[in-house]
């Protein structure tokens, strides 16, 4: 299932089958934003498995068909304005495919996904000291609203 690719670069919809992909870039990128990524392969392809689980994936794979960058997403629903919305929940590049337009490949595919489900807005955050990431979004004309997040483990 292609979504886009360009200069060498092929963005699909990820499903159970590319788990294996998946899994150490999740890794990866947890640790890159000082945190522990505690998924497993089997919880991870249950989910994409499952239309009901809610979990959406994009892998970013280069000219040779290496892994090099993924989105996740879910769709959720905002009592505020009483309409759903599509969660981007991660975006991540490897270092060697950052600049390289790997990640606008990435968000115009959740993008153009959240699109054609009707859904109007698309939320997400990013840790207070990635400002490379603040750029690119803004870039991408992303608006920064004032939160906090919390996380309470149960």
């Amino acid at each position: 299932m292609r979504s886009g690719s360009a200069s060498g670069v092929l963005v699909l919809v990820a499903g159970p089958e590319h788990v294996p992909a998946l899994l150490p870039l999740i890794e990866t990128h947890a640790l890159f934003e000082r945190a522990t990524a505690t998924c497993t392969e089997e919880t991870l392809k249950a989910a994409l498995a499952e239309p009901s689980a809610g979990l959406l994936a994009w892998l970013a794979l280069d000219e040779r068909g290496g892994p090099i960058g993924y989105a996740t997403a879910t769709r959720e629903f905002s009592t505020w304005s009483g309409k759903p919305f599509l969660h981007l929940d991660c975006l991540y590049l490897t270092e060697t495919a950052r600049g390289a337009g790997v990640g606008s490949l990435l968000f115009d595919a959740v993008k153009l996904f959240a699109t054609r489900q009707g859904l109007d807005e698309l939320q997400w955050q990013t840790p207070d000291w990635n400002v490379a990431a603040e750029r690119f979004y803004l870039k991408h004309r992303a608006s920064v609203t004032a939160k906090r997040r919390f996380r309470l483990d149960l």
